[in-house]
Parts: C-alpha cells; sequence; structure tokens
C-alpha cells in the first residue's frame, strides 16, 4: 500500500503539492517542484522486534541576513516524527491513538506546548 501521489502539505496557510520524486524499498520522498519542500517517509527495522518510522519534512526558506544589510541568505529547517513500535502487541490503532495523543499535546491551544518547545523551554 503506498501513500497518495502526489501528497498535499500546508504552510504559511498555503497548499503545496509534493509529488512521489523517489522510491527506493521502504523510502519515498516527495518533493515541491522546486525543490524548497521535501518530504520524506520512511520505514527500519529494528532488530527483530521493532519498526522505526521517519516522516521528515525538509524546508528552505529565504531571510534577510542579520549581520549583512541588503544580502538574503537560504535558511533550512527539519523536523521529524520518529516512531519506533513493536512488531507485535500492539494494534495499529493502538499506535495511532499513542501518536494521536503526542500530536494533540503539541498542538493543542494553537500550539501551545510547541511554541514552548520551540523556544527553549523543557
Amino acid at each position: 500500500m503506498a501513500l497518495a501521489d502526489p501528497l498535499s502539505i500546508t504552510l504559511n496557510s498555503v497548499a503545496t503539492s509534493l509529488p512521489k520524486t523517489n522510491m527506493i524499498e521502504s523510502k519515498s520522498t516527495y518533493t515541491k517542484d522546486d525543490g524548497l519542500v521535501k518530504l520524506t517517509v520512511a520505514h527500519q527495522e529494528v532488530g527483530k522486534t521493532k519498526t522505526r518510522r521517519v516522516i521528515r519534512l525538509d524546508t528552505t526558506d529565504v531571510a534577510a541576513d542579520p549581520l549583512l544589510a541588503g544580502i538574503n541568505r537560504e535558511v533550512p529547517f527539519e523536523a521529524y516524527l520518529v516512531i519506533v513500535d513493536p512488531k507485535v502487541g500492539l494494534t495499529i490503532a493502538a499506535k495511532k491513538d499513542k501518536v494521536t495523543s503526542l500530536l494533540t499535546l503539541i498542538t493543542a491551544s494553537s500550539g501551545a506546548v510547541l511554541t514552548k518547545v520551540l523556544g527553549g523551554e523543557s
């Protein structure tokens, strides 16, 4: 089973289309036509009992250089969600519930927890 192609992600309130640009074994890459947004989904066996699943977003923005007036620089950004789940003992629904609980904590109240983490709180 494969994810939709293209995938759509909303960045800065704008839906962005990410067509599949690469697929090798259990890793797929979806890339915006200008190459500035890339989403990678990968699965890797961890020993005999677990699987590591990664959803990774890479973006490149252009921002003013704070030290050189009139100069803009490319600014890379990466965000990952890593899930290491047991091959047996939990249903997909149970795993989904745990991940959804974490995402809800991070994004609840307009992303209050995420804002604090990005600000350096722990």
